[in-house]
């Protein structure tokens, strides 16, 4: 299954394009389901079917969903409430109700990413189009799964589980029970759950789309937007330019939109879609919009390691960061993990495998690209006979 992750800022009309995108497929022939996670029910006033918790069938090939994060917020509390009831009752703690429970700030998130995974894991459809949060929220999001599994690793290493089956031995030795295996068993459900969606995320059919509108706004939320996704080895495929208005509109709003048009066809694949003059609303109005297709690109961007042992004693890592700024880089090493940092993004990375053998001799940012001068270290390096 193809993934399509669309976001852009506030009122970009990024859920218009969504589903636009969902219905052009749909009406091509493809299996499509739209994604939402908003609260209220934009989707479906644009689509003009109402839509919530249960998938609804837009067209023969249109399904529409938008998951209700309350209902799956209150299901995870009280399965959490039976498998910790021996802590909670140890701890003479009352358990909450499901009708007192309100979610929680990153529910909508957090069950964004569990639709997705469902979506994908379900083989029904062919094509999945996501109307993400707004620019920074989606940004955050695409990077939950792999910090919220390296936050379990960390506090519960694999290693430790294995003490887990002397617990109820210590339990009755100290006569009060002992929190049980609940804990390494949930930590382990978790990241299998979040290395599944991890798995969509960095699938090579999954590609980010941005929509910005033209003009000074969206030109620094495509430049903010493009760093932070580079930093994460991704690059839009698309960048959408919504309601590009005709030339016999107001010249002043004219030129705006053309210069940052011009800006953006030097680094992206821009689409312009014209203004309709309303809000697009209903199918026929999503039709006239001309998104583009569904395609063969990637967003994925590969991060090389080349090898200069024999000219200079190192070998370099290149991450692609077009749009950084030398003074905003920094890079720490430690163990086997090297956290970047460029302007307000930051991103731990685990290093290849030969580079952790290796001290960091330098680094520099050369044409938008960092570049990593890694040395070996003579006591970890395989030594030439």
């Amino acid at each position: 299954m193809r993934t399509i992750l669309i976001t852009g800022p506030g009122g970009s009309g990024r859920t218009t394009v969504a589903a636009a995108t969902a219905l052009r497929a749909a009406g091509n022939g493809t299996r499509t389901l739209v994604l939402s996670a908003d609260r209220t029910d934009t989707l479906g006033a644009i689509l003009g079917a109402a839509t919530g918790p249960t998938p609804t069938r837009i067209t023969p090939q249109l399904t529409a969903w938008r998951p209700d994060a309350t209902a799956g917020f209150r299901d995870d509390l009280a399965r959490f409430q039976d498998r910790a009831s021996n802590v909670l009752d140890l701890l003479g703690a009352s358990r909450l109700d499901p009708e007192e429970v309100t979610p929680l700030p990153g529910a909508e998130e957090l069950t964004l990413l569990r639709a997705l995974r469902d979506a994908a894991l379900s083989e029904r459809h062919e094509l999945l189009v996501v109307d993400l949060p707004p620019t920074q929220q989606a940004l955050s999001l695409l990077s939950l799964p792999e910090e919220l599994r390296r936050y379990l690793r960390r506090l519960l290493p694999a290693e430790r589980q294995a003490a887990a089956g002397l617990r109820p031995v210590l339990g009755r030795l100290a006569g009060v029970p002992m929190p049980s295996e609940w804990l390494y068993e949930t930590a382990a459900r978790w990241d299998t759950e979040l290395g599944a969606v991890e798995a969509v995320l960095a699938d090579r059919e999954a590609v980010v789309r941005l929509v910005a509108e033209p003009g000074p706004a969206g030109t620094d939320d495509v430049r903010s937007a493009g760093l932070a996704l580079a930093l994460r080895g991704l690059r839009p495929d698309a960048l959408i330019a919504n309601r590009v208005v005709p030339e016999e509109w107001p010249a002043g709003l004219v030129a705006q939109q053309r210069k940052a048009l011009e800006e953006w066809q030097q680094s992206y694949d821009v689409h312009a879609v014209p203004h309709l003059g309303h809000d697009p609303r209903g199918t026929d109005d999503l039709t006239a919009l001309a998104v583009p297709e569904v395609n063969d690109t990637t967003s994925t961007v590969e991060w090389p390691v080349t090898d200069h042992l024999a000219e200079d004693g190192v070998l370099v890592w290149h991450l692609p960061l077009p749009g950084a700024i030398r003074d905003e880089l920094d890079l720490i090493r430690r163990g086997d993990e090297l956290v970047v940092s460029a302007g307000q993004f930051r991103r731990i990375v685990p290093l290849p495998s030969a580079l952790r053998r290796c001290t960091v001799a330098g680094a520099a940012l050369r044409e938008g690209e960092l570049r990593i001068r890694f040395a070996p270290d003579p006591d970890l390096w395989p030594r030439t006979p």
